[in-house]
C-alpha cells in the first residue's frame, strides 16, 4: 500500500480534489491525504460545488495544516502550487502538478482542473498498479 500526500497552499482546492479522487480511484488499495502550507478556513465553495457534480461530497472536509507527521507518512507528496512553501524531506518522493487554482473561478474552469486531476490521479493509481 502507497501512501500519497497531495499538498497545495491552501488545501482548499486541489488538493482536496486529487485527495477525493485518488480514494475513490485506489478504491481502498492506496492512502491519500492532503494539506496545505497556510490552510483556508474552508473549502472553496466553487469545488465543494463541482465535486459534487462526481458524486463526491467535499462540504464538511477542513483544510488540513501541512506538518511533519505528514511528511513521514507519505511515500510520494504531490505538490500543486506551493513552491519553495512546501517542505522537502530526503528521500521521499516528490512530484510537481502544475495546475490553476480553482479559487474564484467560474464552474467550467473548475470543472476543467477536476478534469485534468482525475486524468493524472487515475495515471499515479495505474503507476502503482504496475509496480511504480
Amino acid at each position: 500500500m502507497s501512501h500519497v500526500l497531495f499538498v497545495c497552499i491552501q488545501n482548499a482546492g486541489r488538493s482536496q480534489i486529487a485527495q477525493a479522487l485518488f480514494e475513490r480511484a485506489a478504491a481502498g488499495r492506496h492512502q491519500a491525504r492532503s494539506a496545505g502550507s497556510r490552510p483556508a478556513a474552508a473549502v472553496h465553495p466553487e469545488v465543494v460545488e463541482v465535486m459534487a457534480e462526481a458524486g463526491i461530497d467535499l462540504s464538511g472536509k477542513v483544510p488540513h495544516a501541512l506538518d511533519m507527521d505528514d511528511m513521514r507518512w507519505a511515500d510520494l507528496v504531490v505538490t500543486m502550487g506551493c513552491g519553495d512553501e512546501c517542505p522537502y524531506v530526503p528521500g521521499k518522493r516528490y512530484i510537481d502538478w502544475e495546475l490553476p487554482d480553482p479559487a474564484g473561478q467560474p464552474a467550467a474552469a473548475v470543472r476543467a482542473i477536476r478534469d485534468e486531476i482525475s486524468a493524472r490521479v487515475q495515471r499515479l493509481v495505474a503507476e502503482f498498479k504496475n509496480g511504480g
